[in-house]
């Protein structure tokens, strides 16, 4: 089973915003297991060594390559070829938020039980929209 992660660096989310690309800046990665993941992770991607892993989730059967395909349909990758910090750094999204809110919502509308409110997305549920519509 391969392992479908999200990741987050806080210097490079920081470098991302000064380089007007938002401050909602994740790498969405495949590894073949977690300690695979977490020694990608402890590499580091972009020159930054201070990523966390912040979500994962085991799928039968997906490549990084599919991952990433299948999350810019609704999201913009940021193109490591323009960005030269980002040599080799493929999956580094830039997610907008009112996506993230907008699922959010409606995940919530279809649940009975909770009144609509406004809803406030966290990293967690950041990532969880990221893989989830990575494996869709």
């Amino acid at each position: 089973m391969a392992l479908v992660y999200v990741a987050r660096s806080a210097a490079l989310t920081k470098w991302a915003s000064d380089v007007g690309q938002g401050k909602h800046i994740f790498k969405l990665a495949v590894a073949g297991d977690e300690a695979e993941a977490k020694a990608a992770i402890a590499a580091g991607w972009g020159g930054e060594t201070d990523w966390k892993l912040v979500q994962s989730k085991e799928v039968e059967g997906l490549d990084e390559e599919t991952a990433v395909a299948r999350l810019t349909r609704r999201e913009k990758v940021i193109d490591p070829t323009y960005y030269p910090r980002l040599k080799g750094a493929a999956g580094v999204f830039r997610i907008t938020l009112t996506n993230v809110q907008n699922a959010l919502l409606v995940a919530k509308a279809m649940t009975a039980d909770e009144p609509l409110t406004d809803v406030k997305a966290k990293p967690k549920d950041i990532a969880d929209y990221m893989i989830r519509n990575a494996i869709a």
